[in-house]
């Protein structure tokens, strides 16, 4: 399985949330799992190993979550 596939499966879909014709994708999931929350966190900072980073900016309600672990 591939690292989308596995960030993908570890995320709930919640239909018609929070009203008919919405997907609501429930991170809950995959916070509660510690390989696929290191995957998300390996995943999202990959693209930036060997940068100089001053400041990670968590955007969004859970954005504080990443951003701290960041």
């Amino acid at each position: 399985m591939s690292a989308t596939e596995s960030l993908r499966s570890a995320i709930r879909d919640v239909v018609d949330f929070p009203k008919p014709g919405i997907v609501f994708k429930d991170i809950t999931t995959l916070l509660r799992d510690p390989e696929g929350l290191k995957l998300a966190l390996d995943s999202l900072g990959a693209p930036y190993v060997g940068t100089h980073i001053d400041l990670v900016v968590g955007m969004e309600s859970r954005g504080f979550i990443f951003g701290a672990a960041l």
